[in-house]
């Protein structure tokens, strides 16, 4: 059966009841999906403002968070130095780095690369070897004391106790700062948590007896 209007009814609008709460259901989906739609877009944008006001907190200790405005720690100076390749590669290797990283205070005493290039032959290719982890954590931690000490607060005659537990000799002659007798300090740089003293030797802990 085929229902027909009259042009006159449909100018009219004497359109039929079915069709009318038809069309007003149409109506009310569509509203409602617009609604849904606007609230879901700007809710992911409120999303992505915050992420990136916020930012993601980096995984890792204090040494994996990146910040390139504030002073650098003891560690970040270090691996920012050409001359210290080879501290940063044991400090690596004897898992110091998050250590050292921490709020300290720390001394920290850093042997140049030339510096370790001057102990026997074969010394550090031994020492960065897994099996003498121990003995390449007792050097590296006979380089540091807990404190900050600026090189003009270093006195003739003074003993540092360092965090291996053996002492180093200070020496001040002509001006300069000498340490155990053999290692000089060649500059100073002061770090977030603590100073950085660049020397010229390692420094070696007595014989444990």
């Amino acid at each position: 059966m085929i229902v027909t209007y009259s042009t006159s009814a449909l100018c009219g609008g004497a359109i039929p009841n079915a069709k009318f709460f038809f069309m007003k259901k149409i109506l009310m989906i569509l509203s409602v999906a617009s609604i849904a739609i606007l609230f879901s877009c700007n809710n992911d944008k409120k999303t992505d403002q915050s992420a990136a006001a916020t930012g993601t907190p980096a995984a890792g200790g204090q040494e994996a968070v990146q910040d390139d405005q504030s002073q650098k720690d003891v560690v970040k100076v270090a691996v920012g130095s050409k001359d210290h390749t080879t501290l940063v590669a044991a400090l690596k290797q004897a898992d110091l780095v998050t250590s050292l990283s921490n709020a300290g205070p720390f001394t920290v005493f850093a042997p140049t690369n030339d510096a370790f290039g001057k102990l026997p032959a074969g010394t550090v290719d031994g020492l960065m070897k897994d099996d003498n982890k121990a003995d390449l954590q007792n050097i590296l931690q006979y380089h540091v004391t807990v404190s900050a000490m600026k090189a003009e607060s270093f006195t003739d005659g003074q003993t540092l106790g360092m965090v291996n537990g053996d002492n180093v000799t200070v020496s001040v002659k002509d001006g300069k700062v000498i340490l155990n007798g053999n290692a000089t300090i060649i500059a100073s740089v002061p770090a977030s948590n603590g100073m950085i003293h660049v020397i010229d030797a390692v420094l070696l802990p007595p014989a444990k007896k």
